[in-house]
């Protein structure tokens, strides 16, 4: 009985302390999430009261770039120019900032509406295409004939679409080719889905960080693309935008050879 005794003491000093162990644990858990909450949050609070005065210095430079007040020379017009290309990109950087604040406190949701994608792929490219020019880049479009209408967030199809083609325009050197296919599929997840490819020949990819890349505030360590610079929030957004929508993104790429950049969205018989 002594042993029987001795052995039943031990058993609960054991549990006793695993029982301590587990709460914490528990505690460093719960701390860890305030603490993220408290990041996000102050995220979203930063991204908010920088929006409100950059979108005002770039509206200001715009009235000066249009000679509202009055006549520019060359160079006062190359600079203005200057002030609104790097406030813009600003405020799209902010604006990443304040959609991943909202993902990460899951405060996305869908507006779902009815849409032809061929709009949305020629509004996208429309957008772009001046930069493209600027650096000698042809941008090719081929969209199947008689694609389903798609019932979903456009607002958020069309950043899926502008993330991916502006990085394509970025990470193509002078006198390359991107371009933007859409087609009809079939996937696991829905028997008719809209895939759509963005593509380029730029410098690619290793196969090792294809998933890094979807990965938040992740910066793929290549010497070429050191000088491409952004949140590393871009292609997260992007993904957690297709995934809301029930759909699936991936990339093919290598290189020197260029990246293709794939994403899926459900067609639903109606909204």
């Amino acid at each position: 009985m002594t042993r029987i005794g001795a052995g039943y003491h031990t058993v609960e000093e054991r549990l006793r302390t695993l029982e301590e162990r587990v709460e914490e644990q528990t505690r460093t858990i719960d701390e860890l999430r305030n603490r993220d909450a408290l990041k996000t949050q102050f995220l979203s609070n930063v991204s908010h009261d920088l929006r409100t005065p950059l979108t005002a210095i770039v509206t200001h430079a715009e009235i000066l770039r249009d000679g509202i007040l009055g006549d520019l020379s060359p160079k006062q017009l190359e600079s203005i120019c200057g002030i609104i290309s790097g406030g813009r990109q600003l405020i799209g950087m902010v604006g990443e900032i304040l959609m991943y604040a909202r993902g990460a406190a899951d405060q996305l949701s869908l507006t779902p509406t009815e849409f032809a994608i061929g709009t949305v792929i020629e509004q996208v490219t429309s957008q772009v295409e001046p930069l493209a020019v600027k650096k000698g880049l042809e941008i090719g479009v081929d969209v199947e004939k008689d694609m389903p209408p798609l019932c979903a967030d456009r607002e958020k199809i069309t950043h899926i679409l502008s993330n991916l083609l502006g990085n394509a325009i970025d990470f193509t050197e002078h006198g390359g080719r991107v371009w933007v296919n859409a087609s009809r599929t079939t996937t696991v997840q829905s028997a008719a889905s809209v895939l759509i490819e963005v593509g380029d020949t730029g410098i690619g990819i290793a196969p090792e960080h294809h998933e890094l890349v979807f990965r938040e505030f992740a910066q793929v360590d290549a010497s070429a693309s050191r000088h491409h610079h952004g949140t590393g929030l871009g292609l997260a957004i992007a993904r957690k935008f297709v995934e809301l929508h029930d759909g699936r993104i991936w990339v093919e790429s290598a290189p020197g050879v260029g990246s293709r950049f794939y994403f899926t969205v459900p067609v639903h018989a109606s909204c």
